[in-house]
């Protein structure tokens, strides 16, 4: 994150001595990204976070190919996915490439006897039904309906559920997630014409240190491989930390759209950024105000990207036959446009209740099987109706 942020106790300056009540040091760590050039937190904790009893299991967890190379509009119903009591057991790769997986997931459960760390990739968890906890090392953050969590590689978490019905979008990145360059000013904060700002971000706000030594089990993801490993202290032992680097929240609720007398391009949709891959959200907003506008989007061309639309809720305007938890892959390389009647339709209308969240990916996204299983049959030929 681009903004500064300090939590509990931290010694006046980096690196000394910071002593805990009995006269033993505190323990630092540094907790950064890019080598030493990246963004960075200083995290003190109570014990050593280095303290390892024993390794357990490892499980290849790497998304099983059903096309690997796709030329085809798609569509598949998100919500075929069955519910699974386990949060880990319960994510399953959708749409994948080298840069991005692009997953589902419906717990049924809150993680009780395990924490989980991903090593490869930064997450963003798009809270489509459901409501809770986000636990992690550095503090707390309440989420709900609507609500993007984004958690930076190597950050240690759980999550807690309100409820056993839980339908999460979960973006995960090989490359490091940020708020769009063009938001912000050359110190970092956004700008004017942002269509959120720092208020809107909600960051931990609550460090719960935890002083117990024990058997503390931590999944770790690295390399498309889940390993079992069992810490001697409670990974959520902080006394303090500050820095860049930690999970925040934002609200798909809170993004101001930008509109204009036109039809404004995807661009103006933009959330999130990353070298490979954006993420945009499409949210309620009056549509174009030129006598003779085109709400509806005009036919385009993916010539350089992938575009994959997540449908939350309301009536998406381009589309014909749209569900919630619906997913449309149109891939690079061919035209896509409003579904027959859209077009027409649009015209005169002043509004738009929809939501919905896009990843546009710079590199071609392959299928896999448990794709394949939620698929919509003839989606391609939809355009003939």
């Amino acid at each position: 994150m681009p903004f500064y942020k300090k939590l509990g106790q931290i010694p006046n300056k980096r690196h000394t001595a910071f002593r805990q009540p009995d006269g033993s040091l505190y323990h630092e760590q540094l907790f950064g990204t890019i080598g030493f050039d990246g963004m960075s937190s200083l995290l003190y904790h109570l014990q050593p976070p280095t303290v390892v009893k024993s390794v357990g299991n490892q499980k290849n967890i790497a998304p099983e190919i059903g096309v690997q190379k796709n030329m085809l509009m798609r569509s598949f119903n998100g919500f075929d996915l069955k519910p699974n009591a386990d949060y880990l057991e319960s994510r399953v790769p959708v749409l994948v490439n080298s840069d991005v997986y692009i997953e589902l997931a419906a717990p049924t459960q809150s993680m009780h006897d395990y924490f989980y760390k991903n090593a490869d990739a930064d997450e963003v968890i798009f809270i489509h039904k459901g409501s809770g906890t986000l636990l992690t090392q550095m503090g707390n953050i309440e989420f709900a309906y609507g609500d993007y969590l984004v958690i930076p590689r190597g950050m240690i978490y759980q999550l807690k559920f309100s409820s056993s019905d839980n339908r999460l979008f979960i973006i995960q990145s090989f490359h490091p997630v940020y708020t769009p360059k063009r938001y912000r000013n050359w110190f970092g904060q956004l700008l004017e014409h942002s269509p959120y700002c720092e208020r809107d971000l909600r960051t931990p706000s609550e460090l719960l240190t935890i002083n117990q030594t024990g058997d503390f089990l931590l999944k770790i993801k690295k390399q498309d491989v889940l390993y079992e490993y069992i810490y001697a202290h409670h990974p959520f032992n902080l006394i303090g930390w500050d820095g860049y680097n930690y999970p925040y929240a934002f609200s798909i609720h809170d993004f101001e759209p930008i509109t204009g007398r036109i039809h404004q391009p995807p661009p103006v949709h933009q959330t999130f950024e990353t070298a490979a891959f954006v993420i945009c959200s499409f949210v309620p907003r009056l549509y174009d105000y030129h006598p003779q506008s085109i709400p509806a989007p005009y036919n385009h061309s993916n010539i350089d990207s992938d575009e994959v639309l997540y449908y939350v809720d309301g009536d998406f305007m381009s589309r014909n036959n749209i569900e919630k938890g619906q997913i449309t892959l149109h891939p690079a390389g061919i035209p896509h446009g409003p579904h027959p009647g859209a077009y027409e339709r649009s015209i005169g209308k002043t509004e738009t209740q929809e939501l919905a969240v896009m990843v546009d990916t710079f590199k071609p996204l392959s299928l896999t099987k448990r794709a394949l299983e939620m698929e919509v049959p003839d989606y391609m030929f939809s355009w003939q109706h």
